[in-house]
This record gives C-alpha cells, structure tokens and sequence, in this order.
C-alpha cells in the first residue's frame, strides 16, 4: 500500500528548532514534487515549502530563512527542517507527494508542531 507518514512533530520553545520527516512507503518519492502544507484550526491551509522531482526548493516567504526542505539520497523522505521558530509556526504539519508529470498524490496524515513558551 502507498503511502505518506510525518513525524518529527512535537513542543519546542520559541527560537528553537525541530525536523520534521515525510517518509514513503510502498514507493519512491524520485518523480515526485513533495509539498509541506500547515493547517491551524479555522484557517485555510497553508503551504510551506516545496521540493521539486529535480531538487528545486521553493518556500513561503514567512519561513525563508528558516526553513529548509530536503530529499533524503534514498528517495524515499523528505525533511522540513525547521529553525528559529516562532509561536505563529503552531500547526499540524502534513506533506504531500504529487507525481511530476500526473495527477496521482498523496496525503499523510499530519504531524502537530506546538510552538510556545
């Protein structure tokens, strides 16, 4: 079964950092463009970052600077790694993977980042 799982999720302290994960499985993210999207209740979804089939990196000008996405060599995970975080960063982090060149994506479930003192 294909499929998308987050982790890395949890409580961190204004300014400090976590990584989040996006692993696949049953399939190789190799000719994917992998996205991280944030939600908070009452508000739309919002995107993050971006990850192209070919390694181009694209972020939301809120998390410029602080964020940053990567590809794991296995094709299989991709990271948000992210730095100086602020409160507003508080979300339910959800990846999803889109096949480059289709219409076939996937959804994980969401990881709860809580950004507070």
């Amino acid at each position: 079964q294909k499929q998308l799982e987050e982790s890395g999720g949890g409580l961190v302290q204004p300014g400090g950092s976590l990584r989040l994960s996006c692993a696949a499985s049953g399939f190789t993210l190799r000719n994917y463009v992998v996205k991280w999207y944030r939600q908070t209740p009452g508000k739309e979804r919002e995107w993050v970052a971006t990850i192209t089939n070919i390694d181009i990196a694209e972020y939301d000008e809120s998390v410029k600077g602080r964020f940053t996405i990567s590809k794991d060599n296995d094709q299989k995970t991709v990271y948000l790694q992210m730095r100086s975080l602020k409160p507003e960063d508080t979300a339910v982090y959800l990846c999803n993977a889109r096949l480059a060149w289709g219409s076939t994506q996937y959804w994980g479930q969401g990881t709860q980042v809580t950004v507070s003192p």
